[in-house]
């Protein structure tokens, strides 16, 4: 009797290189790659999680069915090779996917250990594919756990007290580079979360200016203006690099927006001075070639890996009590899983011998004549007493914590239900 199976699938900054990450970045957003995962044949509940740093699937697949090779090439496309995918996938399955969940939903698998951003992702991404009726009774409980956990390690411990968004480590990379920030410019290429973020760090820092060029002119300014700085259109994207010191493009374009000739050309009118240029787009916006040109210098998502070392040492303490708070969490979560997964069998069990121990009472009661109420009640309580001493041995064996792991709770599931003739 196969059960159904919890499964994760993803890649993230660690397995997969950005330039891998890039080409499978869902970009249209939820609704689209929600809906089509609706073909995928197997999948009894659904969730995706899609960020510049990793795109991963919660899933839990109908009992005797295999979904993987469906989900690598909905993720990867037709064009590469199973193979190959599974280079740069982890396939996580029962605890060891709920204990990820809850790694990432507390930030300790995070570029930047404790930043606050993920646990705001996981909940958009839930809205999503709750709206779209995607999850169902394990996954909403899994998720909402997953949210309780990461307020846990929040509440006990220490790990965001010195924690930094993505946006902060472009900041942080921008000083290392220029020394002292005040009195310089900053172009923000993008107006979403990320391009807020780092416009409240930088000016933080005391920057001359910001200016904000995006796709919608209207979101621009209302950025712009909480900044007192001045929105531009993309079409005034190269013009503006003549004025500017410090560039962090986070679009969500699908291609590069601006390439090593566009940088070129401004570099003469700017008599050579530096331009400091920080993608942290997936995909990426900007030309790799970039730094190829004299005094431009231009760093990736993956180059804030060197950034988030040096505020790894103060968290590390903290890291520790956080993980354990994680793994006693998964392990309640999975005793609740393994109890889902033999609930079936407790109840068919209990419904047989309650049914045996009935029909023996009316056959008994049918030959007794002149059996009073009162004695009826007394055999009632008999039979149940009896019943509920056969059941609390295999009860006990089914709900054992000897029973976590899946290959030990299906052999003792089909031990009882074979010793019961369950199903028969």
């Amino acid at each position: 009797m196969p059960a159904e199976r919890l499964l994760l699938l993803g890649v993230n900054h660690k397995n997969t290189p950005v330039e891998v990450r890039e080409k499978i970045a869902l970009s249209a957003g939820y609704d689209e790659p929600l809906t089509a995962l609706k073909d995928v044949k197997g999948l009894k509940e659904y969730y995706l999680l899609s960020t510049c740093n990793r795109v991963e699937f919660l899933l839990v697949e109908q009992p005797g069915m295999n979904v993987e090779s469906a989900i690598i090439e909905f993720l990867f496309g037709k064009d590469v090779k199973e193979d190959d995918a599974r280079n740069y996938l982890y396939i996580l399955e029962g605890q060891e996917a709920v204990k990820h969940l809850f790694m990432v939903a507390a930030s300790l698998d995070s570029m930047i250990v404790g930043e606050t951003q993920i646990l705001g992702q996981l909940k958009v991404a839930y809205r999503h594919a709750s709206k779209l009726g995607c999850t169902g009774p394990l996954l909403n409980k899994l998720l909402h756990k997953s949210f309780s956990v990461a307020k846990r390690v929040r509440t006990e411990t220490l790990i965001g007290s010195s924690a930094v968004s993505i946006s902060f480590a472009a900041v942080q990379l921008a000083k290392k580079i220029f020394g002292n920030l005040q009195g310089k410019n900053v172009l923000l290429i993008g107006a979403g979360e990320m391009a807020e973020l780092a416009a409240e760090h930088l000016v933080g820092q005391g920057v001359g200016s910001v200016v904000v060029a995006n796709r919608t002119l209207a979101r621009a300014l209302t950025l712009a203006q909480r900044f007192n700085g001045k929105a531009v259109s993309m079409d005034e994207l190269v013009a503006q690099l003549e004025n500017v010191d410090i560039i962090i493009s986070s679009t969500g374009a699908t291609d590069i927006i601006l390439y090593k000739e566009d940088v070129k050309s401004v570099m003469r009118s700017r008599r050579n001075k530096p331009l400091f240029f920080i993608d942290i787009a997936v995909p990426r916006d900007l030309d790799p070639q970039l730094n190829e040109i004299e005094n431009v210098y231009l760093y990736d998502i993956d180059d804030l890996s060197s950034v988030v070392e040096m505020n790894r040492a103060g968290r590390d303490k903290e890291a520790v009590t956080a993980t354990r708070i994680v793994d006693e969490e998964s392990l309640k979560f999975e005793r609740y899983y393994q109890g889902l997964a033999v609930k079936p069998t407790i109840l068919e069990l209990r419904r047989k011998v309650e049914a045996i121990g009935a029909q023996e009472l009316a056959k008994t009661i049918g030959k007794l004549s002149g059996l009073s109420e009162h004695d009826r009640k007394h055999l009632e309580k008999m039979i149940s007493a009896i019943n509920t001493k056969v059941l609390h041995n295999p009860l006990m064996y089914l709900k054992a914590d000897s029973c976590m792991g899946r290959d030990n709770r299906d052999k003792k599931v089909a031990t009882i239900r074979e010793l019961f003739g369950l199903g028969e």
